[in-house]
């Protein structure tokens, strides 16, 4: 999340680190000059400091900390540019989630959940274990990493940054969700997302709409016909840049859209659908469209990749600024600088400053890693499978020479894609000497929107026929051990690895993490149940069963560890038990790991103690199944 003076001078960002031996993480914001003349110097304390953002007269940084003690929620803060303490703003029991400078820079719009009075902590006294009953009568209630939601809606509010103890006003109202926050020019006004219209709860659509900052009733901009986020303003605040995608239907790639801010005219669509995907749904957080007088620019997914482009409105050529084989996570710009936060496969991410067309990199923040261990780089794989579509893939092989056991492994979603990143799970187990095969099969984006959506309605064809086309591919290189191999994968990727060892012998072992294993009750039992089902598997009864691992459990031999977490709402805990009570009731080598206190993000935000554990077990099971227990 880095951000800028508005003289392009510094640049802000937040630094995050695992702390192992206080199983927790700890960011701080880091400032660094842009012209590389200085290296840089910690600015915050934390112990969690987030969301950085200068204000527009370059005065004040204000940022999202929260406090050591445990379940401490973000609220905002702000403090001097040149030096001070930094001071709280408001209080909210559940939190703050996002930021906003206006554009005089007196004050700052942001979302906060609004809790239902006498819930989560509200009532002194009144755990949540004797908190009155929810009546539940919509189907969209609850959240993977959230909870319940239906009790404590997201709202917009804006304040005074500058007076102290000023009370905020709260700009939305009623039982609808709200995010992304995005000033207009004046200042009048504040752009947001929310979906209103009456079928919501059968569907994914929201829309853009416009509020006056000093409170008032909401008007809708857009005409709920897709999903929506990112707004943001035209300089002379006429109209509305927006990301989505044409419809609410599976693996539809988002494209930049504008809308006149009077809402006069349907959206037009800049952006081809087929070709540009400027979502990145894996940075985190919300990307700011920087728009321009003649131009909007942000990121865009390419085959592993995450470039930067710089969209002409007339629909001229886009320009890329960023690219190569990295990821842009973040970026910001002020007085012709650019500064993005970009990473590649051996680099968790450095600030890269774009000034007159030449880069520079003015952080270091991964050199302690590098230094500290034998990070090992991606080696570009290109397969055909049986039809004839080409399969793009990576292996990331150990130090020294082969033969290694070979571990395929599989992404999430399915519309994500694995690529330039440096990827935890591949460093590890190529650092226990196991070569990874990882690739975007058909379903995956970055490879146009066809790609994405061949696999709708039609699980477990075309994309496992990717796979094992592209593992055989990958064992064509004479490292690769072909009698060692297993296979994992989590969510999408879980969904995988107990369809393939339903429907081939060929692994050794496999390691179903957080998977979707019986459509049947997923539809009921996950947050995004019903609509997965609806767009991607359709609702035919003998289609959901034969798009069922469970269905195949019959015909699985291959040793099988389940990983699962007991709060995972996405996948939940008994899409594992039920595929495990079946294997284990055919006295079939499976056991389950699960993990308490843990959503769907185990392996990405879980607790550092449990992140560990999770791969000391992984490890473990693959010592036993394809070295036969050898490993030191």
């Amino acid at each position: 999340m880095p951000t800028l003076t508005p003289d392009g001078r510094l640049a802000a960002v937040a630094l995050t680190r695992i702390d192992l031996e206080g199983d927790t993480y700890r960011s701080e914001i880091w400032v660094m000059p842009t012209d590389g003349s200085a290296p840089p110097s910690r600015f915050t304390n934390g112990p969690r400091d987030q969301w950085p953002r200068f204000s527009p007269d370059g005065s004040w940084l204000a940022f999202l900390r929260a406090g050591e003690e445990d379940g401490a929620k973000p609220q905002i803060h702000v403090m001097p540019v040149s030096g001070g303490e930094p001071r709280q703003l408001r209080e909210h029991p559940l939190g703050v989630e996002a930021l906003a400078w206006s554009p005089d820079s007196t004050r700052i719009a942001y979302v906060a959940r609004v809790p239902e009075p006498g819930r989560y902590g509200t009532k002194d006294g009144v755990p949540p274990a004797k908190e009155p009953p929810r009546r539940i009568t919509t189907l969209k209630f609850r959240l993977d990493n959230a909870g319940f939601i239906l009790d404590r809606r997201p709202h917009v509010f804006v304040v005074d940054a500058l007076a102290e103890g000023a009370e905020p006003v709260r700009l939305t109202n009623g039982d609808f969700d709200h995010g992304d926050p995005a000033w207009s020019p004046d200042g009048r006004q504040v752009a947001f997302i929310s979906a209103r219209h009456a079928d919501r709860d059968y569907d994914e659509m929201s829309d853009v709409f416009l509020v006056p900052a000093e409170g008032g009733d909401a008007v809708q901009v857009t005409r709920t016909t897709a999903p929506v986020s990112r707004p943001a303003f035209s300089p002379d605040g006429r109209t509305i840049w927006f990301c989505g995608p044409e419809t609410d239907e599976a693996a539809r790639n988002a494209g930049l859209w504008s809308v006149p801010a009077d809402g006069a005219a349907a959206p037009r669509r800049l952006t081809g659908a087929e070709r540009w995907d400027v979502e990145n749904f894996a940075a985190g957080a919300t990307l700011e469209l920087l728009v321009g007088d003649d131009d909007v620019t942000t990121v865009a997914l390419e085959r592993g990749a995450i470039d930067l482009y710089r969209f002409p409105m007339d629909g001229g050529e886009p320009t890329r600024l960023l690219g190569g084989r990295r990821q842009v996570v973040d970026y910001a710009r002020a007085a012709g600088v650019l500064v993005a936060v970009v990473g590649d496969e051996l680099t968790a991410g450095e600030v890269v400053v774009l000034r007159d067309g030449r880069e520079t990199v003015v952080s270091d923040f991964g050199s302690l890693l590098a230094r500290s261990t034998s990070l090992r780089p991606m080696i570009e794989v290109n397969a055909t499978a049986p039809d004839a579509y080409p399969v793009h893939g990576w292996i990331v092989k150990p130090a020294g020479k082969g033969p290694f056991p070979v571990l395929l492994m599989i992404h999430g979603g399915p519309f994500t894609q694995y690529g330039y990143r440096l990827f935890d799970e591949a460093q590890v187990y190529a650092g226990a000497g196991y070569a990874v095969v990882m690739g975007n099969p058909r379903g995956s984006s970055g490879y146009g929107e066809a790609h994405g959506r061949a696999i709708v309605f039609d699980y477990g064809n075309v994309d496992s026929a990717d796979l094992l086309a592209l593992l055989d591919a990958a064992l064509a290189d004479p490292d690769l051990d072909g009698d060692r191999v297993g296979v994992l994968g989590g969510s999408y990727g879980g969904f995988m690895t107990s369809w393939l060892v339903g429907h081939t012998g060929r692994f050794r072992a496999a390691i179903s993490e957080r998977a979707v294993n019986a459509f049947d009750s997923f539809e009921g039992s996950s947050d995004i149940g019903m609509k997965f089902l609806e767009v991607y598997v359709g609702a035919d009864p003998e289609r959901i069963k034969a798009q069922s691992p469970l269905s195949y459990a019959d015909k699985i031999d291959t040793p099988m560890l389940l990983i699962h977490s007991e709060e995972d709402w996405r996948c939940p805990l008994e899409q594992a038990q039920r595929l495990f009570v079946t294997l284990k009731r055919r006295l079939m080598a499976v056991e389950m790991l699960v993990f308490p206190g843990e959503g769907h993000e185990l392996s990405r935000s879980g607790l550092p103690s449990h992140r560990v554990a999770r791969f000391e077990a992984i490890l473990d099971w693959w010592d036993r199944h394809l070295n036969g227990g050898a490993r030191a």
